[in-house]
């Protein structure tokens, strides 16, 4: 099925080269293709980088990060901001052509086009707030001084799930610091990050600020990147096992590194929970990029007075929800991002189903061309299946019952990740206790969403470590330079 004229204009529209330096190049190795996970077919092919055209982002990366770190940082501010009006401003074509490239329903693409921007705003606001202290020393004989200064150029990994907004989580606060990067894009969902680079440039970011380099083989491309003596920060959004590896690689160079990695997140309902608000937490939590995302609800713990009821609701709702290509109105669900993805959501349903698990409502794909899988809802969960230890990343919910608190908590913090957890309950002491019990670096209370651009976002344990959003976020692209200050006639004993 070939793709209406006004999306290919939006395809079009778009540099499909590699953005280096400043200049728009093709790339060493050819081209790759981009594919629509709705159809299967192809929207375009984009440059294949080599590990040649890597080196140069990283050069074009370090002759700039001298005159770019003295940059004014109202300057740098500015620049931010003007990309951020470009950015609503487009926010059409922008959530179109996110929407082509990575399948999610045209107003969930919009939604993320609004909160990628926001990170934008946020640190034009942040980049004239960097502050260090003057202080007088314990002896009273001399002074301390403190700066925050930019760390140096940096590489950044994005993942496909939201391909604009986890390029703006890190491009934002390092821009505002006074960094120089060099992005590469996931393969499946390169071209919003290459209408970003397209943004930054109109909104006058200088050339070799922000380079772009796609790739068929990431491994092999970034490996040196990450090891090379130029770079000095790391930040990467994906999985946990390719973390551990590209953690691995950044000891050679004892690269300060923030890794925003896999979640396995507990959805936790007391027996006093508002179950109306529990169940649009829920479709909130679960659906939200069809269950693509690393803060999705993996597992639902719900005490055994209400885990019936709830699992009938929230499949009422979720056997209700509309399937298709995302660009079809009343659209609700769109395709997973690929034919590997939708077999890892089959073969957890199927693990579940024959170990005693019951399908509520759906538990298979949907018929015809692209990737994808009916909204599922499955009760009676027995403690042997795999989806209550590994991520799901597709549109199943799981709905497990519980009887204590005590018994609850155990659950939730049973898995090797950390990210998120949500939990809903009216007895804000029980809140408390819960919350402050959970091994999870970010609680949604009462709500299904905790996303947002001036908040800190990031986990514990295996789900990685640093925080990207808020005021924390721009600290991981900043280093702390301390000046001891004899002020005295006399030399201060040590």
């Amino acid at each position: 099925m070939a793709i209406a004229t006004s999306e290919q204009t939006v395809v079009d529209a778009v540099p499909h080269q590699l953005y280096i330096g400043g200049e728009w190049r093709d790339g060493g190795a050819g081209t790759l293709p981009v594919e629509d996970p709705a159809t299967g077919e192809t929207l375009c092919e984009i440059a294949d980088a080599t590990n040649a055209d890597a080196d140069a982002a990283l050069q074009a990366a370090h002759d700039t990060f001298q005159d770019f770190r003295n940059m004014a940082p109202r300057e740098r501010g500015d620049i931010l901001r003007r990309a951020y009006d470009l950015i609503m401003e487009r926010q059409d074509d922008l959530a179109l052509l996110m929407t082509l490239e990575m399948g999610k329903p045209i107003p969930e693409s919009k939604a993320e086009i609004v909160y990628a921007a926001n990170f934008f705003r946020w640190y034009s606001e942040e980049a004239v707030r960097i502050n260090g202290r003057y202080s007088i020393n314990e002896n009273g004989k001399g002074r301390v001084l403190t700066m925050k200064q930019p760390i140096g150029p940096c590489v950044f990994i994005t993942p496909w799930n939201f391909p604009l907004a986890m390029g703006t989580r890190k491009v934002g606060p390092a821009i505002a610091a006074g960094c120089t990067m060099v992005v590469k894009p996931a393969k499946q969902t390169p071209l919003s990050m290459l209408a970003m680079a397209q943004i930054l440039e109109e909104a006058g970011l200088p050339g070799g600020v922000c380079n772009i380099i796609t790739a068929k083989s990431s491994g092999a491309i970034m490996e040196p990147l990450i090891k090379d003596p130029r770079t000095r920060k790391l930040s990467f959004t994906g999985s946990t096992e390719v973390g551990r590896t590209l953690i691995a690689q950044s000891a050679d160079q004892v690269l300060k590194v923030s890794m925003e990695l896999g979640g396995n997140a507990p959805f936790l309902i007391f027996e006093d929970a508002d179950l109306d608000l529990a169940v649009e937490g829920a479709m909130l939590a679960k659906m939200r990029n069809t269950g693509e995302a690393c803060t999705s609800a993996n597992r639902f713990h719900v005490h055994e007075a209400v885990a019936g009821e709830f699992a009938e609701r929230l499949a009422e709702r979720m056997g209700s929800l509309k399937v298709g290509r995302g660009t079809e109105d009343g659209v609700q669900v769109g395709p997973l991002i690929d034919d590997d993805q939708r077999g890892k959501v089959e073969e957890l349903v199927e693990d579940a189903r024959s170990k005693g698990a019951k399908v509520v409502v759906g538990g298979e794909r949907s018929d015809g061309a692209g990737y994808f899988y009916k909204p599922t809802v499955l009760g009676d969960i027995p403690d042997g299946a795999r989806m209550l230890s590994e991520e799901i990343f597709g549109p199943v919910a799981p709905v497990k019952g519980f009887e204590s608190e005590d018994e609850a908590i155990a659950a939730a913090n049973n898995t090797e990740y950390g990210l998120v957890a949500y939990v809903f309950t009216r007895d804000i002491n029980r809140a408390f206790r819960v919350i402050e019990s959970l091994e999870t670096g970010m609680i949604g209370f009462n709500q299904g969403m905790v996303s947002n651009a001036g908040a800190p976002f990031g986990g514990v344990k295996q789900s990685g470590f640093g925080r990207e959003g808020g005021p924390e976020g721009i600290e991981e692209y900043l280093e702390t330079k301390y000046v001891a200050m004899n002020l005295g006639t006399e030399p201060v004993s040590p």
